[in-house]
Formats: C-alpha cells, structure tokens, sequence
C-alpha cells in the first residue's frame, strides 16, 4: 500500500474511532447491555453478519458484538449513507467491514455478500437486503438461526415470503418494537431529516410551505419538526385514518397534485415508490427542494424527472433541474435518503433505543431458535418494556408502578 494511502487511512481510523467513541457517550442502554444484562461472551463462537448504515452508532453495535464474544462482520445498507471514517475505524479494530462510500449499485450489492461469506448464524438487517441474498445462496441458509430486520417496507417482504413458506428461518421484526418505532422513526427520523435537508441547502425553513408526503411515525416526525422551525406544513395521505390524524393535529392535508403547487419544500416519507411523480415535479414553483426520506431513492421518479429536465450539480449535494419552462426544482442527494447522506443519520441516544432491541433480539434468538418456527416475529413485550425502562433509568426519570389493589381491580371483570 503507497504511504500515502496508509496514512489517509489511519486518518480516517481515528476521525472514526473519535466519532464512535462520542456516540457510545449516548447510549447508555447498550453500554449497560454489554457491562451485565447479556451474559459476558453470551455470543461466542456465533457468526453475526450487519447490513446497516454504516454510522458512528453502527459502530458502537459492531464493536458491543464483538466484546460479547461474536464474529462479526459488516456491510452497509447503502452505499450513500456510508461514513468511510467508521469503516475505517471497525476494520482497525479487526472487524471485517465491507463498505465504500458512493460504490454502485454492483459493487454495493457485492459487499453484503462479502459480509456473508462469513456464514452467518444471526443476520441483523435494515430492510431486507442481506436476506433476500442469502434466500439466493441456498448453500449459506443451512446454518442461519435467525435474523432481525429494522423497517416497515423490508417487514412486510418478509411477511409475504413466509406467507409463501418461502422464509428460511425466524426473523424478528425490530421496527415494530414500541421503543423502536415511536421514538427512532418519529423523533429520529423527524430531526434528522430537517437536518439533513439545512445541511444541504442552507434554506430557511421559517414561513415557508413544507411538503411531507405520508403521515406514518416517520411523516409525523418530519411534520413536527418542520412545524417547529416555522413552516407552514402540508400533508399528502392515501390512508383515510392517517390523513384524519393529521388534520385533527393541525395540518392541512391535501392531495400531491395540489400541493405540488404550493410547496416550497417537499419530503416523501411514504415507505412506497413513487410518492412524488414527473407531473408533479412538472407543477412544483421555481426554486422547489425535494428530498426523500422513505424507501431509498424509489419515492422520487427521477427518472420521470430526467425526461423532462436536465440536472446540474449546484451544491455538493444539490442537483438543481430547469424544466422546459424556465423553473427549477433542486433535488437532494440524488433522491437518497436524506438524513443520512446529507446529515449523519439518527441522534445517538435514540439509536441506543433501537440498538439494544437487536442486541436483546440476537440474544433471544440464539438460545430460543430451535423452538421458533420460519415466519415473522414481533419483538417479546417483556424485551421492549426492559429496554423502556433501562433507557428511562438512564435519564434519572423514576415512574409509578400499579399497586396490589389496582392489579386486582383490573383482573377483576368488569
């Protein structure tokens, strides 16, 4: 290796490890996970392969893995989330990391096979990637005792796979832990992406109008946040009772034809392809942002967008589209999700939340796999209060508990 790419790399080892280091500072849950809660090396000898964004936080999990005794191996869930510092700093410590990023859709796809050439026995996923590889390579499935997996779109694949008796083995379905998706998706997601989208335009929010298209816990986040720094907020719905809540919570709900009209700031948080299409990139105003914080790059038809207008980069992660008519639309980061390639993703303190859900999962799955049988699970409601109330330990926050008489009174029939 040339010394100045030696060097370059030791660099990047120690910005990572500095950043790894600052995040384990806010996660409180997963350090005392690690110091007594899972038995010291509980996954000894067990193989664990990582598909996640490749974040600070990530790194925290891999290297937690690792002190408990697991082989661990990582790749990221997209090659444009991916924080080459972080790698960098988990491959100096000696755990193989398989990640670049910018890497094309090949050579991303070629990486999460490298992590699975490990032959993994618990396999912890972001939304689906690295098991419908190894749903591919029949001759890695053998020895796989389960798996987790962190979003709602990448669920309800496994859903339809096991439905079809196709899934191979357990997976639980992190997303739908209550400590994961009510504070991840809708706190997380809600700063992140504002984040994300100032990062990269260096706009002001303050009496703007704020497209967000879908009102799920991500939607809802993002809504709050914008709300918060003075937009003016529209939402878009297919869901009846979904767009009812977010009128009663005071936002004015319309459909995407309108509102494409009216925004000065669009966010697709659908967890559906093309939430905002070429007609209505067609009616944005002159100088409209769109940016994605849903499934991948799939909620934007860029596509769509190119056939009609040429893009030219304006900022480092700005590519701004002048239509036929002389307006331009600005997209972020390529249509990629926003609070992780513009910004750096989830506040720590709240992937602590989501983390120790896969940590406690993993242990779950290691010692329960032989009675768990090939379809998906929700996380054990007895796994997600102790994960509340740890978190909650952290903070000094002490709550009330229900005395004898008020648990009998609510056996009691009524």
């Amino acid at each position: 290796m040339p010394a100045e790419t030696h060097h370059r790399i030791e660099r990047l080892a120690a910005h990572g490890e500095a950043r790894i280091e600052w995040a384990s500072r806010a996660m409180p849950v997963l350090a005392e996970l690690g110091a007594g809660r899972i038995a010291d090396k509980a996954f000894e000898g067990l193989r664990v392969a990582l598909c996640l964004h490749l974040t600070a936080e990530t790194g925290v999990l891999a290297s937690l893995l690792g002190e408990l005794g697991a082989e661990v191996s990582v790749a990221a869930a997209h090659p444009l989330s991916t924080q080459d510092d972080v790698a960098a700093a988990l491959a100096s410590r000696g755990i193989p990391t398989h990640a670049q990023r910018g890497a094309d859709s090949i050579g991303h796809r070629q990486q999460i096979r490298d992590a699975l050439s490990i032959r993994p026995q618990l396999v912890v996923d972001n939304s689906g990637l690295a098991i419908a590889e190894l749903h591919d390579a029949p001759e890695l499935l053998s020895g796989v005792l389960g798996g987790t997996l962190e979003t709602r779109s990448g669920v309800a694949g496994l859903r339809a796979l096991a439905e079809s008796r196709r899934l191979a083995f357990p997976v639980i379905a992190v997303n739908e832990a209550r400590t994961k998706h009510l504070f991840d998706n809708r706190l997380g997601t809600g700063q992140s992406v504002i984040d994300g989208i100032l990062r990269a335009t260096g706009r002001l929010l303050a009496g703007s109008a704020f497209v967000v298209a879908g009102y799920g816990h991500c939607g809802r986040g993002i809504a709050e946040r914008a709300r918060g720094m003075g937009a003016r907020v529209f939402v878009t719905e297919v869901d009846p009772v979904r767009a009812l809540e977010a009128a009663m919570d005071g936002y004015r709900v319309t459909t995407m034809a309108k509102a494409a009209k009216l925004g000065d700031f669009f966010c697709a948080a659908t967890g559906s392809p093309l939430a905002i299409r070429a007609e209505h990139f067609a009616a944005m105003r002159d100088g409209a942002i769109v940016a994605n914080a849903g499934l991948f790059d799939e909620e934007l038809d860029l596509p769509g967008l190119d056939a009609i207008a040429r893009p030219r980069r304006v900022r480092e992660l700005v590519d701004e589209y002048e239509l036929p008519s002389g307006r331009r639309i600005s997209v972020i980061a390529s249509g990629a999700l926003v609070n992780l390639v513009a910004g750096e993703g989830h506040p720590s303190a709240l992937m602590d939340l989501s983390f120790a859900n896969l940590v406690l999962c993993l242990d779950y799955l290691a010692r329960h796999a032989d009675s768990l049988e090939r379809k998906v699970y929700a996380v054990p409601d007895a796994l997600d209060r102790e994960i509340a109330e740890l978190k909650l330990r952290s903070m000094g926050v002490a709550i009330d508990k229900l005395s004898r008489a008020q648990r009998a009174r609510l056996r009691a029939p009524h």
